[in-house]
Protein backbone atom coordinates (compact mmCIF):
# COMPACT_ATOMS: atom_id res chain seq x y z
CA UNK A 1 0.00 0.00 0.00
CA UNK A 2 2.87 2.38 0.77
CA UNK A 3 4.15 2.04 -2.81
CA UNK A 4 0.66 2.76 -4.15
CA UNK A 5 0.46 5.90 -2.01
CA UNK A 6 3.80 7.08 -3.42
CA UNK A 7 2.60 6.46 -6.98
CA UNK A 8 -0.60 8.40 -6.28
CA UNK A 9 1.28 11.34 -4.76
CA UNK A 10 3.69 11.30 -7.71
CA UNK A 11 0.78 11.39 -10.18
CA UNK A 12 -0.82 14.22 -8.21
CA UNK A 13 2.35 16.28 -8.59
CA UNK A 14 2.47 15.43 -12.32
CA UNK A 15 -1.10 16.72 -12.55
CA UNK A 16 -0.01 19.86 -10.70
CA UNK A 17 2.85 20.30 -13.16
CA UNK A 18 0.44 20.05 -16.11
CA UNK A 19 -1.83 22.49 -14.32
CA UNK A 20 0.97 25.05 -14.23
CA UNK A 21 1.94 24.27 -17.81
CA UNK A 22 -1.57 24.71 -19.23
CA UNK A 23 -2.32 27.70 -17.01
CA UNK A 24 0.95 29.45 -17.84
CA UNK A 25 -1.12 31.20 -20.50
CA UNK A 26 -3.46 32.60 -17.86
CA UNK A 27 -0.60 34.14 -15.95
CA UNK A 28 1.54 35.50 -18.78
CA UNK A 29 -0.49 35.78 -22.00
CA UNK A 30 -1.54 39.38 -21.39
CA UNK A 31 1.88 40.59 -20.23
CA UNK A 32 3.58 38.88 -23.20
CA UNK A 33 1.07 40.07 -25.80
CA UNK A 34 1.51 43.66 -24.54
CA UNK A 35 5.30 43.15 -24.73
CA UNK A 36 5.97 44.18 -21.14
CA UNK A 37 8.12 41.06 -20.66
CA UNK A 38 9.55 38.41 -22.95
CA UNK A 39 7.98 34.93 -22.64
CA UNK A 40 10.95 33.64 -20.61
CA UNK A 41 10.86 36.61 -18.24
CA UNK A 42 7.09 36.34 -17.90
CA UNK A 43 7.00 32.65 -16.98
CA UNK A 44 9.75 33.21 -14.40
CA UNK A 45 7.75 36.10 -12.92
CA UNK A 46 4.55 34.03 -12.81
CA UNK A 47 6.28 30.93 -11.40
CA UNK A 48 7.81 32.99 -8.58
CA UNK A 49 4.40 34.29 -7.47
CA UNK A 50 2.83 30.85 -7.86
CA UNK A 51 5.24 29.60 -5.22
CA UNK A 52 4.96 32.66 -2.97
CA UNK A 53 1.23 31.93 -2.71
CA UNK A 54 2.16 29.01 -0.42
CA UNK A 55 2.90 31.55 2.31
CA UNK A 56 0.04 33.96 1.61
CA UNK A 57 -3.14 31.87 1.75
CA UNK A 58 -4.65 29.07 3.82
CA UNK A 59 -5.95 25.70 2.62
CA UNK A 60 -9.71 26.35 2.31
CA UNK A 61 -9.80 25.28 -1.36
CA UNK A 62 -7.84 22.08 -0.58
CA UNK A 63 -10.46 21.19 2.04
CA UNK A 64 -13.21 21.66 -0.55
CA UNK A 65 -11.47 19.12 -2.80
CA UNK A 66 -10.73 16.44 -0.20
CA UNK A 67 -14.09 16.74 1.56
CA UNK A 68 -16.43 18.42 -0.94
CA UNK A 69 -16.58 16.09 -3.96
CA UNK A 70 -16.99 12.55 -2.64
CA UNK A 71 -18.25 11.25 0.67
CA UNK A 72 -15.11 10.21 2.47
CA UNK A 73 -16.27 6.66 3.26
CA UNK A 74 -16.22 5.83 -0.47
CA UNK A 75 -12.65 7.00 -1.07
CA UNK A 76 -10.01 4.37 -1.86
CA UNK A 77 -6.43 4.52 -3.04
CA UNK A 78 -7.31 3.11 -6.47
CA UNK A 79 -10.20 5.56 -6.86
CA UNK A 80 -7.87 8.52 -6.32
CA UNK A 81 -5.33 7.02 -8.74
CA UNK A 82 -7.93 6.55 -11.49
CA UNK A 83 -9.29 10.06 -10.95
CA UNK A 84 -5.80 11.46 -11.52
CA UNK A 85 -5.31 9.40 -14.70
CA UNK A 86 -8.56 10.81 -16.13
CA UNK A 87 -7.68 14.39 -15.17
CA UNK A 88 -4.10 14.20 -16.47
CA UNK A 89 -5.17 12.59 -19.77
CA UNK A 90 -7.70 15.30 -20.62
CA UNK A 91 -5.37 18.10 -19.50
CA UNK A 92 -2.43 16.74 -21.52
CA UNK A 93 -4.50 16.44 -24.71
CA UNK A 94 -5.91 19.98 -24.39
CA UNK A 95 -2.49 21.45 -23.59
CA UNK A 96 -1.07 19.76 -26.69
CA UNK A 97 -3.75 21.18 -29.01
CA UNK A 98 -3.65 24.63 -27.41
CA UNK A 99 -6.98 24.73 -25.59
CA UNK A 100 -6.94 26.72 -22.29
CA UNK A 101 -9.25 24.42 -20.33
CA UNK A 102 -10.05 24.38 -16.65
CA UNK A 103 -7.53 21.97 -15.14
CA UNK A 104 -9.45 22.25 -11.88
CA UNK A 105 -12.58 20.90 -13.50
CA UNK A 106 -10.54 18.06 -15.02
CA UNK A 107 -9.71 17.01 -11.46
CA UNK A 108 -13.31 17.39 -10.29
CA UNK A 109 -14.52 15.39 -13.29
CA UNK A 110 -11.92 12.71 -12.57
CA UNK A 111 -13.09 12.34 -8.98
CA UNK A 112 -16.75 12.23 -9.99
CA UNK A 113 -16.17 9.65 -12.73
CA UNK A 114 -14.02 7.33 -10.63
CA UNK A 115 -16.37 7.76 -7.67
CA UNK A 116 -19.45 6.79 -9.68
CA UNK A 117 -17.67 3.80 -11.24
CA UNK A 118 -16.52 2.68 -7.79
CA UNK A 119 -20.01 2.84 -6.25
CA UNK A 120 -21.97 1.37 -9.15
CA UNK A 121 -23.04 4.84 -10.31
CA UNK A 122 -24.64 5.73 -7.00
CA UNK A 123 -25.07 9.53 -7.08
CA UNK A 124 -25.48 9.54 -3.30
CA UNK A 125 -21.74 8.92 -3.06
CA UNK A 126 -21.26 12.49 -4.30
CA UNK A 127 -21.43 15.64 -2.20
CA UNK A 128 -24.25 16.99 -4.37
CA UNK A 129 -24.80 20.26 -2.53
CA UNK A 130 -21.13 21.22 -2.66
CA UNK A 131 -20.89 20.12 -6.29
CA UNK A 132 -23.86 22.37 -7.06
CA UNK A 133 -21.92 25.33 -5.62
CA UNK A 134 -18.95 24.48 -7.83
CA UNK A 135 -21.32 24.22 -10.80
CA UNK A 136 -22.72 27.69 -10.10
CA UNK A 137 -19.22 29.16 -10.07
CA UNK A 138 -18.42 27.50 -13.40
CA UNK A 139 -20.83 30.08 -14.78
CA UNK A 140 -20.14 32.91 -12.33
CA UNK A 141 -16.32 33.00 -12.55
CA UNK A 142 -16.08 33.99 -16.25
CA UNK A 143 -19.13 36.27 -15.98
CA UNK A 144 -17.72 38.15 -12.98
CA UNK A 145 -14.32 38.28 -14.68
CA UNK A 146 -15.93 39.66 -17.85
CA UNK A 147 -17.95 42.29 -15.98
CA UNK A 148 -14.96 43.29 -13.86
CA UNK A 149 -12.73 43.61 -16.91
CA UNK A 150 -15.36 45.69 -18.71
CA UNK A 151 -15.88 47.98 -15.70
CA UNK A 152 -12.15 48.55 -15.13
CA UNK A 153 -11.62 49.18 -18.83
CA UNK A 154 -14.48 51.67 -18.95
CA UNK A 155 -13.01 53.54 -15.96
CA UNK A 156 -9.56 53.64 -17.57
CA UNK A 157 -11.01 54.98 -20.83
CA UNK A 158 -12.88 57.69 -18.96
CA UNK A 159 -9.98 58.75 -16.71
CA UNK A 160 -7.38 58.78 -19.50
CA UNK A 161 -9.62 59.88 -22.38
CA UNK A 162 -7.60 63.08 -22.95
CA UNK A 163 -4.16 61.61 -22.21
CA UNK A 164 -1.51 60.91 -24.84
CA UNK A 165 -1.67 57.17 -25.74
CA UNK A 166 2.09 56.72 -25.37
CA UNK A 167 2.02 58.13 -21.83
CA UNK A 168 -0.92 55.87 -20.89
CA UNK A 169 0.97 52.82 -22.15
CA UNK A 170 4.04 53.77 -20.08
CA UNK A 171 1.92 54.08 -16.91
CA UNK A 172 0.26 50.72 -17.40
CA UNK A 173 3.46 48.94 -18.39
CA UNK A 174 4.55 49.35 -14.77
CA UNK A 175 1.07 48.62 -13.44
CA UNK A 176 0.86 45.42 -15.42
CA UNK A 177 3.85 43.94 -13.59
CA UNK A 178 1.84 44.30 -10.38
CA UNK A 179 -1.42 43.01 -11.88
CA UNK A 180 0.35 39.99 -13.41
CA UNK A 181 1.94 39.23 -10.02
CA UNK A 182 -1.46 39.51 -8.31
CA UNK A 183 -3.06 37.16 -10.82
CA UNK A 184 -0.24 34.61 -10.48
CA UNK A 185 -0.57 34.81 -6.70
CA UNK A 186 -4.30 34.06 -6.98
CA UNK A 187 -3.62 31.30 -9.50
CA UNK A 188 -1.15 29.59 -7.17
CA UNK A 189 -3.51 29.99 -4.22
CA UNK A 190 -6.38 28.31 -6.05
CA UNK A 191 -4.85 25.65 -8.26
CA UNK A 192 -2.00 24.36 -6.08
CA UNK A 193 -4.54 23.79 -3.32
CA UNK A 194 -6.51 21.42 -5.55
CA UNK A 195 -3.47 19.17 -5.76
CA UNK A 196 -3.08 19.42 -1.98
CA UNK A 197 -6.66 18.19 -1.63
CA UNK A 198 -6.07 15.15 -3.83
CA UNK A 199 -2.86 14.24 -1.95
CA UNK A 200 -4.71 14.48 1.35
CA UNK A 201 -7.36 12.14 -0.10
CA UNK A 202 -4.61 9.65 -1.02
CA UNK A 203 -3.16 9.82 2.49
CA UNK A 204 -6.62 9.57 4.04
CA UNK A 205 -7.41 6.45 2.00
CA UNK A 206 -4.75 4.63 4.02
CA UNK A 207 -6.90 5.06 7.14
CA UNK A 208 -9.71 2.72 8.09
CA UNK A 209 -13.09 3.79 6.73
CA UNK A 210 -14.65 4.04 10.19
CA UNK A 211 -11.91 6.40 11.31
CA UNK A 212 -12.28 8.51 8.19
CA UNK A 213 -15.99 8.95 8.76
CA UNK A 214 -15.47 9.79 12.40
CA UNK A 215 -12.58 12.22 11.82
CA UNK A 216 -13.43 13.49 8.31
CA UNK A 217 -13.83 17.09 9.45
CA UNK A 218 -10.39 16.98 11.07
CA UNK A 219 -8.43 16.15 7.93
CA UNK A 220 -5.65 18.68 7.54
CA UNK A 221 -3.02 19.50 4.92
CA UNK A 222 0.58 18.76 6.05
CA UNK A 223 3.02 21.57 5.36
CA UNK A 224 5.22 19.38 3.14
CA UNK A 225 2.16 18.87 0.91
CA UNK A 226 1.64 22.65 0.70
CA UNK A 227 5.25 23.30 -0.35
CA UNK A 228 5.47 20.41 -2.83
CA UNK A 229 2.19 21.38 -4.54
CA UNK A 230 3.28 25.00 -4.97
CA UNK A 231 6.71 23.92 -6.20
CA UNK A 232 5.19 21.57 -8.81
CA UNK A 233 2.80 24.18 -10.21
CA UNK A 234 5.59 26.77 -10.29
CA UNK A 235 7.86 24.43 -12.30
CA UNK A 236 4.97 23.69 -14.69
CA UNK A 237 4.41 27.42 -15.19
CA UNK A 238 8.14 27.88 -15.77
CA UNK A 239 8.08 25.28 -18.55
CA UNK A 240 4.93 26.88 -19.97
CA UNK A 241 2.52 25.82 -22.67
CA UNK A 242 3.42 27.71 -25.85
CA UNK A 243 0.32 26.69 -27.84
CA UNK A 244 -2.06 27.79 -25.08
CA UNK A 245 -0.17 31.06 -24.63
CA UNK A 246 -0.72 31.88 -28.31
CA UNK A 247 -4.46 31.24 -28.00
CA UNK A 248 -4.91 33.40 -24.90
CA UNK A 249 -2.41 36.12 -25.74
CA UNK A 250 -3.03 36.85 -29.40
CA UNK A 251 -5.87 34.84 -30.89
CA UNK A 252 -8.68 35.83 -28.50
CA UNK A 253 -8.19 39.60 -28.79
CA UNK A 254 -5.31 42.05 -29.27
CA UNK A 255 -4.20 43.69 -26.03
CA UNK A 256 -2.30 46.82 -25.01
CA UNK A 257 -0.94 47.49 -21.48
CA UNK A 258 -4.17 49.15 -20.17
CA UNK A 259 -6.27 46.18 -21.37
CA UNK A 260 -3.79 43.69 -19.91
CA UNK A 261 -3.79 45.50 -16.56
CA UNK A 262 -7.61 45.58 -16.38
CA UNK A 263 -7.99 41.92 -17.35
CA UNK A 264 -5.43 40.68 -14.82
CA UNK A 265 -6.77 42.87 -12.03
CA UNK A 266 -10.35 41.70 -12.58
CA UNK A 267 -9.31 38.03 -12.63
CA UNK A 268 -7.08 38.45 -9.55
CA UNK A 269 -9.98 39.89 -7.54
CA UNK A 270 -12.15 36.89 -8.47
CA UNK A 271 -9.40 34.46 -7.43
CA UNK A 272 -8.59 36.18 -4.13
CA UNK A 273 -12.27 36.16 -3.15
CA UNK A 274 -12.90 32.52 -4.04
CA UNK A 275 -9.63 31.33 -2.43
CA UNK A 276 -10.67 33.02 0.79
CA UNK A 277 -14.13 31.44 0.58
CA UNK A 278 -12.73 27.99 -0.24
CA UNK A 279 -14.51 27.70 -3.60
CA UNK A 280 -12.46 25.78 -6.22
CA UNK A 281 -13.05 27.95 -9.31
CA UNK A 282 -11.37 27.85 -12.67
CA UNK A 283 -8.56 30.37 -12.98
CA UNK A 284 -8.80 29.90 -16.75
CA UNK A 285 -12.48 30.84 -16.77
CA UNK A 286 -11.84 33.96 -14.70
CA UNK A 287 -9.06 35.41 -16.85
CA UNK A 288 -10.63 34.42 -20.18
CA UNK A 289 -13.84 36.18 -19.19
CA UNK A 290 -11.84 39.24 -18.15
CA UNK A 291 -9.96 39.33 -21.49
CA UNK A 292 -13.27 39.13 -23.35
CA UNK A 293 -14.63 41.96 -21.19
CA UNK A 294 -11.80 44.40 -21.90
CA UNK A 295 -11.86 43.51 -25.59
CA UNK A 296 -15.62 44.03 -25.89
CA UNK A 297 -15.42 47.50 -24.29
CA UNK A 298 -12.90 48.64 -26.88
CA UNK A 299 -14.99 47.25 -29.74
CA UNK A 300 -17.40 44.30 -29.85
CA UNK A 301 -15.68 42.89 -32.94
CA UNK A 302 -12.27 43.20 -31.25
CA UNK A 303 -12.99 39.84 -29.59
CA UNK A 304 -12.63 36.85 -31.89
CA UNK A 305 -15.86 35.21 -30.83
CA UNK A 306 -15.19 32.12 -32.95
CA UNK A 307 -12.09 31.37 -30.85
CA UNK A 308 -14.09 32.20 -27.69
CA UNK A 309 -16.79 29.68 -28.65
CA UNK A 310 -14.14 26.98 -29.14
CA UNK A 311 -12.74 27.71 -25.68
CA UNK A 312 -16.21 27.64 -24.07
CA UNK A 313 -16.94 24.30 -25.79
CA UNK A 314 -13.76 22.88 -24.22
CA UNK A 315 -14.97 24.17 -20.83
CA UNK A 316 -18.31 22.40 -21.21
CA UNK A 317 -16.66 19.13 -22.23
CA UNK A 318 -14.00 19.10 -19.50
CA UNK A 319 -15.91 17.62 -16.54
CA UNK A 320 -17.81 14.93 -18.52
CA UNK A 321 -14.76 13.92 -20.59
CA UNK A 322 -12.43 13.70 -17.58
CA UNK A 323 -15.17 11.81 -15.70
CA UNK A 324 -15.63 9.37 -18.59
CA UNK A 325 -11.90 8.64 -18.85
CA UNK A 326 -11.44 8.14 -15.11
CA UNK A 327 -14.60 6.02 -14.87
CA UNK A 328 -13.44 3.77 -17.72
CA UNK A 329 -9.97 3.46 -16.18
CA UNK A 330 -11.52 2.44 -12.85
CA UNK A 331 -13.74 -0.18 -14.52
CA UNK A 332 -10.73 -1.53 -16.42
CA UNK A 333 -8.52 -1.91 -13.34
CA UNK A 334 -11.46 -3.47 -11.51
CA UNK A 335 -11.91 -5.94 -14.37
CA UNK A 336 -8.23 -6.83 -14.11
CA UNK A 337 -8.61 -7.45 -10.39
CA UNK A 338 -6.34 -4.58 -9.37
CA UNK A 339 -8.98 -2.90 -7.19
CA UNK A 340 -9.39 -6.03 -5.09
CA UNK A 341 -5.60 -6.43 -4.97
CA UNK A 342 -5.15 -2.85 -3.73
CA UNK A 343 -7.81 -3.32 -1.05
CA UNK A 344 -6.21 -6.60 0.00
CA UNK A 345 -2.80 -4.94 0.26
CA UNK A 346 -4.33 -2.10 2.29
Amino acid sequence: MFELVLVTIGLALVFDFYNGMNDAANSIATIVSTRILTPKQAVAWAAFWNFVAAFAFGTAVAKSIHSGILKIEHVSQMLVLCALVGAISWTAVCTHVGLPISVSHSLIGGLVGAGLACTGFDVHALQLRKLATIGIFIVLAPVVGLLGGAIFMSIVYRVFRKAVPGRVDRIFRTGQLASAAAYSLGHGANDAQKTMGIIVLALAACTKTEDLVRRGAELHVPYWVVLSAHAAIAVGTLVGGAAVIRTMGTRLTKLRPPQGFCAETSAAIVLFGTAHAGIPVSTTHAVTGAIMGVGAVRRWKAVRWGVAKRIVLAWLLTIPCAAAVSGLVYLLVDLLGLVGWAEGVG
